[in-house]
């Protein structure tokens, strides 16, 4: 026998499906009575109501939405040189530095407005005496075979940058430095003094010290880390193709998804290397590859393709000519430095010699944004004008100078005005010293130019300071550290005070410059360091080269900021793109 409250037959939904039935019926029944043209009306009124309502549906995600980069895309880049040593502490070439900067990472990062962020470290403090840097580790910081970086492959790396047996390039920023790891995820860096630009040096990358631990320092340059790297950067070693002897001539790099700074969006990256620049620009135009870096000016126009796009950025590499007084005392009279200074036409110069690509400079510091050069690069032929050559002779005469038209000499007091001009023997500087001693000569100097080779110039000419004039130039770096190049206890090899500059003001704000950690403090006393550099003229600056990039048209999010070697146009790598989607903007922060 059923209970009472035992469940009965559910009848609604048999009921609600009566009436949709009958309401279609009733609808079918009404579309009859409409003749054909009534009915063909409502059919495209129906439509073109459909077609309104996806539209505004459209329009409303677009103004909720905004485009992003996606994952996708792929670029290969055409390198000049093989690459040997793809390790923080030993790399020495471009293809060696390029591979380094896209597969390592260090506790801190460049950005292109030249301030650092926490890379591997989540957090880092300065003592107040600027002596003591403390990092913090991230939890989550991971090399790319998995296993968690520590502060023991912090301290092991820069142990085998400071040993002389290793012989780094790095050694010179660790030197004196002292470093320790209180746990596994600190570590604490101990200054002799108070060194402004030091964060620079943080942002080395660091070496798996599980893989590495067992390398003896004869070994250290033969291990096959060094050709299939493990580092914690963006981008890790996928594959490496090699040619009949074994040389790697192409690396591809696919995205480390655990690179703390977020997975890149770009799917892979390869490098091939190419014997010269010809052969690159060669594979270049036969679309082999789609990008090439630090091209030469004077190649640029050997480049074919209409579907890339140049991106350009000054280097930190000041090119000036330097006085030195006490070889040549011509150079002690301030009428003579500068009526040497603005006899040359610096805009002219660089188009002369750069193709202009080049950015003008009045003092050892780049500009915060380079000035628009007043020619157009390919018409120059000198690097004066008749305008800044009266300059020059206005200013020699008013200086006490008297011009001998016979002898064609300025003298004053028995002193002629002539000297030697002497620089390297590479392509540009010895265009420049030229261009530059042809101005000179216009203006009524006597001027010779020498040219050595590097190695020579830097034995017998630079070090012992045996020079009237020398044309030469200076890697002032990405934190700008001017000390070496100019206070006076530099004057003396192994100091870079080429011309032998002593102020005792000037010395004064160049120890403080260099040793606050605050970067705008420091800006405000370089500044007034230039204004008493520009006033005494112990230099003619001229110009600072620009780094030149081309890459595919498509390829977007490329922030070169300021670069101290050409492979650190990929510090910002993990935010390249070339594929968007569109996300509703309350779901991100980021558009296109």
């Amino acid at each position: 026998m059923e209970s009472p409250t035992s469940a009965q037959p559910d009848t609604s939904n048999k009921l609600t499906v009566e009436r949709r039935v009958a309401f279609l019926r009733s609808i079918e029944e009404l579309l009859h009575t409409f003749t054909p043209g009534e009915r063909m009306v409502l059919y495209g009124l129906t439509i073109i109501m459909c077609l309104s309502a996806l539209a505004i549906i459209a329009g409303v995600n677009r103004s909720v939405s905004v485009n992003v980069p996606a994952p996708g895309g792929r670029l290969t880049e055409g390198v000049t040189g093989p690459a040997r040593f793809i390790n923080p502490v030993l790399a020495m070439s471009d293809a060696d530095e390029d591979l380094t900067a896209l597969v390592y990472s260090g506790l801190t990062r460049p950005l292109s407005d030249g301030r650092y962020v926490p890379d591997l470290a989540s957090t880092y403090n300065v003592s107040e005496d600027g002596t003591t840097y403390t990092f913090t580790i991230r939890p989550d910081a991971k090399f790319q075979d998995g296993t968690a970086v520590t502060s023991a492959d912090v301290v092991y790396t820069v142990a085998q940058a400071q040993n002389p047996a290793i012989k780094s390039s790095r050694r010179a920023d660790w030197e004196g430095v002292t470093v320790s790891a209180p746990d596994s995820r600190t570590v604490v860096f101990k200054l002799p003094k108070s060194y402004g630009p030091f964060l620079e040096d943080t942002s080395m990358g660091i070496l798996p010290q599980h893989l590495w631990k067992d390398t003896t320092a004869e070994e250290f340059p033969f291990s096959p880390l060094n050709t299939h790297p493990v580092g914690s950067g963006a981008y890790k070693v996928s594959s490496v193709e090699t040619d009949a002897s074994g040389a790697p001539v192409r690396y591809t790099l696919v995205p480390f998804g655990k690179f703390t700074l977020g997975t890149p969006y770009l799917k892979s990256i390869s490098l091939i290397f190419y014997p010269n620049e010809e052969a690159k620009i060669a594979a270049f135009n036969g679309h082999e590859v789609d990008a090439i870096a630090g091209v030469a000016p004077e190649k640029l126009s050997a480049l074919k393709r209409t579907d890339t796009q140049t991106i350009t950025v000054p280097l930190p590499r000041v090119f000036g000519i330097f006085f030195n007084q006490g070889h040549a005392a011509v150079f002690a009279d301030a009428a003579v430095r500068s009526a040497l200074t603005n006899a040359v036409d610096k805009d002219r110069l660089i188009n002369l010699v750069l193709s202009g690509y080049g950015v003008p400079l009045d003092s050892p510091m780049l500009p915060l944004t380079a000035p628009v050069g007043s020619t157009t690069p390919g018409t120059i032929s000198t690097a004066y004008t008749q305008e800044t050559i009266a300059d020059a002779r206005n200013i020699l005469q008013k200086g006490g100078w008297k011009f001998d038209e016979t002898a064609g000499t300025w003298t004053k007091n028995k002193q002629t005005l002539t000297f030697t001009l002497t620089t390297a023997d590479t392509p540009e500087l010895v265009k420049t010293a030229d261009a530059v001693a042809t101005a000179w000569r216009q203006a009524g100097a006597k001027v010779s130019v020498q040219v050595f080779p590097i190695s020579e110039l830097n034995t017998n000419i630079l070090r012992p300071r045996n020079y009237d004039a020398v044309l030469f130039g200076e890697v002032v770096g990405r934190s700008l550290d001017l000390f070496a190049f100019w206070h006076s206890s530099q004057r003396n090899d192994p100091g870079l005070n080429l011309s032998l500059y002593a102020n005792s003001k000037a010395d004064t704000l160049l120890s403080q410059a260099r040793a606050t950690t605050d970067k705008r403090e420091r800006d405000k006393l370089y500044s007034q360091f230039a204004d008493i550099l520009k006033k005494d003229q112990p230099a003619v600056f001229l110009y600072a080269p620009e780094f030149v990039y081309v890459v595919p048209t498509g390829l977007r999010g490329i922030a070169l900021g300021s670069l101290t070697l050409p492979s650190d146009r990929f510090l910002s790598v993990y935010s390249w793109y070339t594929d968007t989607e569109r996300v509703w903007s309350i779901f991100t922060n980021k558009s296109e």
